[in-house]
């Protein structure tokens, strides 16, 4: 701790203040339904909370942990916030690196002017810089993560889908592979949602739930054909000046495609606001984090068969060097 101190210190200390907040703010979900000063909004989805869990523990075999047992209302919109940066010529994130969760692509910011304030001083070293919202993370059990109160006014699908997500981080996590432990994550949250919608007979939010992954799709895949044609421009001979000419033109074309792709999706507005940025490398990369290793991953799961079989192929998968899990689950094919 002393040593990490030595080299992240002030990093370390707002995180841990952060945390503490955190702490402080929350109390258990019993303790808060037994109060008289919830509204029936919020009583509903804490009851929801609990049941999304108790299905999480009893069918998906996620761990009974300390996550999710617990409410914290921090009143503002997230509790964290997450700064990605890359050089200006790189879709490689810089990445930071701590003793529990080795090395990650991002720095998580407990107050939104920290962030913006970290996010200055990369761009003044030349960095693609982006600082986006985290509504809910994990501390991999070590901590008692609550359900956050901004998470409540979420439907049902993007609640309970959540909980399954952060919840598996606790199960499986490879330190220093944030690709593949956020595609782990994605793939039983989305399984688990499936299994979850089923037994309650909710076809009409299935057959959303599956439009919206549709969506899911469309979007990955139109960034992923940016990343390549960035990525080949990055190895091209261009002198700088050219090459930040042809950077930008990219992302015009990336908006541009957007439009087009938007028009086939019926009024669907969703990732308007992602788009209506100044786009850069942080951004793509910070995305790249979640999907990359997603498609391998759900087809690991169609052979696998089954939520359990899966988990054990995973496990074998952490087993391997990044390089062997990357080629198995992280390359299209």
């Amino acid at each position: 701790m002393l040593l990490a101190l030595t080299l992240h210190g002030c990093y370390l200390m707002q995180a841990a203040g952060g945390q503490l907040e955190v702490a402080r703010s929350s109390q258990p979900i019993e303790q808060a339904l037994a109060g008289a000063e919830l509204d029936a909004r919020t009583r509903g989805q804490l009851e929801l909370v609990t049941q999304a869990r108790a299905f999480a523990t009893g069918r998906l075999g996620l761990p009974d942990g300390r996550s999710f047992r617990e409410y914290a209302d921090l009143g503002r919109p997230y509790p964290l916030w997450n700064v990605v940066a890359t050089p200006e010529f790189s879709l490689q994130p810089r990445l930071s690196c701590f003793p529990i969760t080795g090395c990650v692509a991002y720095r998580g910011y407990f107050h939104e002017a920290d962030a913006i304030a970290a996010a200055r001083r990369l761009r003044r070293q030349g960095d693609d810089v982006s600082v986006g919202g985290v509504p809910t993370y994990s501390t991999l059990g070590h901590l008692r993560d609550p359900v956050f109160s901004t998470m409540l006014a979420w439907p049902e699908s993007r609640l309970v889908s959540t909980m399954f997500h952060e919840m598996a981080h606790e199960q499986l996590y490879v330190r220093g592979d944030s690709a593949f432990n956020e595609a782990y994550a994605t793939v039983i949250a989305q399984e688990g949602l499936r299994q979850w919608l089923l037994e309650r007979r909710a076809s009409q939010q299935l057959d959303a739930v599956a439009a919206a992954s549709a969506r899911e799709r469309d979007f990955s895949a139109l960034l992923l054909r940016t990343r390549e044609r960035l990525a080949t421009l990055y190895r091209s001979d261009l002198p700088a000046g050219s090459m930040r000419v042809a950077k930008q033109r990219l992302f015009g074309q990336l908006k541009f495609d957007y439009s087009q792709l938007r028009a086939g999706w019926g009024g669907f507005a969703g990732y308007d606001a992602w788009f209506a940025r100044t786009l850069n490398n942080a951004h793509l990369a910070a995305v790249a984090t979640y999907d990359d290793c997603v498609p391998g991953l759900e087809r690991e799961l169609a052979a696998a068969g089954s939520i359990e079989a899966f988990e054990r192929r995973a496990r074998e998968l952490s087993r391997l060097s990044m390089d062997e899990r990357r080629a198995a689950v992280c390359e299209p094919g």
